[in-house]
Parts: structure tokens; sequence; C-alpha cells
């Protein structure tokens, strides 16, 4: 069974940079790609970035680009979420997410409901 444990999170300026951190509790993370979501209050869980296996390819939503970075230690059997330059609007619980055989994608479009391991969520604001 595969769990993920997150930290980070917490309040932060705009401006001001922040990572996250989602942790396998057992199995190695080697051969997952992960995936970041996240939830403002009232919207819809979205994808924001993606990180696959083997060649660690990385996907972003347009939000993240250029200010997110997404990596992995495998060594560590962890996955970061590494967001710069934050915004307001980067306020909301952020989830990592995985299953086997999931392979990163340009598009984040209708993946929850194919993810079965999360980790347990993380709140980030961003606010002065």
């Amino acid at each position: 069974q595969l769990q993920l444990v997150q930290s980070g999170g917490g309040l932060v300026q705009p401006g001001e940079s922040l990572r996250l951190s989602c942790q396998s509790s057992g199995v190695a993370l080697d051969y997952f790609a992960i995936v970041w979501f996240r939830q403002a209050p009232g919207t819809e869980r979205e994808g924001v970035a993606c990180i696959n296996s083997g060649d660690g390819r990385t996907y972003f939503t347009d939000s993240a680009k250029g200010r997110f970075t997404i990596s992995r230690d495998n060594a560590k059997k962890t996955v970061y979420l590494e967001m710069n330059n934050m915004k307001p609007e980067d306020t909301a619980d952020y989830y990592c997410a995985t299953d086997t055989n999931y392979v990163c994608s340009e598009s984040f479009a209708g993946l929850e409901g194919w993810l079965r391991w999360w980790g347990q969520g993380t709140q980030v604001v961003v606010s002065s």
C-alpha cells in the first residue's frame, strides 16, 4: 500500500516562495509519476504540476509555468513542489497524488478520478 505524506505549506506573502513535500511512507516512488493538485475555496480541484518517473519529464498548468518547479528525490522517496513568486490566487489546499502506471501528460483534465493514492493535503495561504 502506498501512503503519501505531505509537509510544507503555511502562510507566505506575495512574491515569496514555498516548498511542499510529498513523501512515500513505505513503497519507493521511483516508478510512480506524481501529480500536484490544488483546490481553492469554492472551486474544483485542479492539476498544477506533474513529474514522470524514469525520465523525470515535467508538466505544468499555465498558471504555474515559470513560477513552479517540480522535482523528485527517489532516494528520499520524496517529490517536491517549489513555488516561487507566489500570488494570492495560489491560495489553496494542495494535494499530491499518484497511481500505478500513470504517466504525466499535457492535460490534467479528468485526472482526479484515475488516481487512487493521495496525500492528506496541505494548506497554502498567500496574503500580505
